[in-house]
């Protein structure tokens, strides 16, 4: 099936045009009014989301050269997310659907970016136990076949990718902060400060950063300015491995308990070097499988939420002009 897929969960407007595997366009754009508070701004998102959506939706099409007419189906992002950037890719996919007379399907933010790194993966091993790192999500999940998902483990409070941001705003390097403390820390010394992992040593695969970035603040007002401005890389690089640490050992360590055969990590914090540099080195160390995405499949896109949307096309699932978006979607198994 040619599927037009749109993705509009917080602050990337993106569509694009999949066949099976093949992405014959992915357009992604970036709202940067953001980066002047420190944040997304839901308001914000949701009108810049209606100005792009038009624009984004015909330049996909035009890329991938085909018209309106030879779609087969949709599909569309409908949570989690922000509610009212959700609703504006929402309602303009199933008005394309009703006017198109095709299919369409909504899609699972989380279940997109887990289909964004099987995306370019050949002779996928199942078990797979997926590390799913975000600005809004942190969790562990076995994925046993296709649409077949158990969650056991995610974050307590803060997600990764969100004491990135947070801990980038306390040391006054900008927003979005995950880009710039991995860049800073590749020029530190990860062993510069020992900051504290939590539960680094439990059994449980439960995840928390709140205390990571307190530590952060903490150090910050201990010091004087010049000299967190002289070894701000190494403070970033302790940063940086406190947080990574702690996520590559409880996967390494569930992949274990549940017999996985492969590791991968999804979600925009998949790009990050560290995490890819000792997911690799673990994975191959313990005898695992590892699977990571193209850096352009892990921020926020819609050839994974196509992607995703060919599994349940697949099985003939289609939704409904009654689905509503969900800001706080579950992932669930399909089958």
């Amino acid at each position: 099936m040619k599927i037009l897929a749109l993705e509009t969960s917080c602050d990337e407007t993106s569509a694009s045009v999949i066949e099976g595997n093949n992405v014959l366009s992915n357009i992604i754009s970036s709202q940067i009014v953001h980066s002047q508070f420190g944040g997304v701004v839901p308001e914000l998102a949701s009108r810049a989301h209606l100005q792009l959506v038009v624009p984004v939706v015909n330049q996909a099409l035009q890329t991938a050269q085909i018209t309106l007419s030879q779609i087969d189906g949709f599909a569309v992002t409908n949570g989690p997310g922000l509610v009212g950037a959700l609703l504006v890719g929402l309602n303009f996919i199933k008005g394309l659907a009703l006017s198109c007379n095709k299919p369409f399907i909504g899609i699972n933010h989380m279940e997109g970016h887990i289909y964004g790194n099987l995306l370019t993966q050949k002779n996928i091993q199942f078990p797979v136990l997926f590390l799913i790192v975000s600005g809004g999500h942190t969790m562990l999940v076995v994925m046993r076949g296709h649409l077949d998902y158990e969650i056991i483990g995610t974050t307590r409070d803060d997600a990764v990718g969100e004491a990135f941001d947070k801990t980038a705003k306390i040391l006054g390097l900008g927003y979005p902060g995950g880009p710039i403390i991995d860049s800073l820390a590749e020029k530190g010394d990860e062993k510069f400060i020992r900051f504290p992992k939590a539960f680094y040593k439990d059994t449980h695969f439960d995840f928390s950063f709140s205390g990571l970035k307190t530590a952060v603040l903490t150090y910050k007002n201990k010091h004087e300015p010049d000299f967190i401005s002289e070894n701000m890389a190494s403070i970033c690089a302790s940063f940086r491995f406190a947080a990574i640490d702690v996520l590559v050992a409880k996967t390494i360590r569930a992949a274990k308990k549940y017999n996985a055969k492969a590791v991968a990590v999804a979600g925009g914090v998949a790009a990050n070097v560290l995490v890819r540099r000792m997911l690799a080195e673990q994975s191959q160390k313990n005898g695992l499988d590892y699977y990571q995405p193209k850096f352009e499949f892990c921020s926020d896109n819609a050839a994974m939420i196509g992607r995703t949307a060919q599994e349940y096309f697949a099985r003939n699932k289609a939704s409904g002009q009654g689905l509503n978006a969900f800001p706080s979607l579950k992932l669930v198994s399909a089958n």
